[in-house]
């Protein structure tokens, strides 16, 4: 059974050199660990299972962690870049 491919404005798109390199980077591990050459066939639909199963929950995983260290950053701005007023020392 196929999964059809997402539709949404944020979907996770390599560029041909970033695939390439990946599927490089797969091939040679699965040859390392498992004593067994991939097929380019498998290693493309290795890959694509990969960043459709593994890319959004790490994507959402960095987006939420970034926006936990600002909100940190933001909940304490005044302390941050507050300037004391009236204390002229000339």
């Amino acid at each position: 059974m196929r999964r059809e491919v997402s539709e949404s404005p944020l979907r996770i798109r390599l560029s041909d050199e970033r695939r390439t390199r990946l599927l490089d980077s797969l091939r040679s591990y699965c040859q390392d660990q498992f004593d067994g050459e991939l097929s380019a066939f498998r290693a493309n639909g290795l890959l694509d299972f990969f960043v459709a199963e593994l890319g959004p929950p790490v994507y959402n995983q960095g987006v939420r962690d970034a926006c936990a260290f600002l909100q940190e950053k933001l909940g304490d701005i005044e302390g941050e870049v507050y300037e004391p007023e009236g204390q002229y020392r000339g």
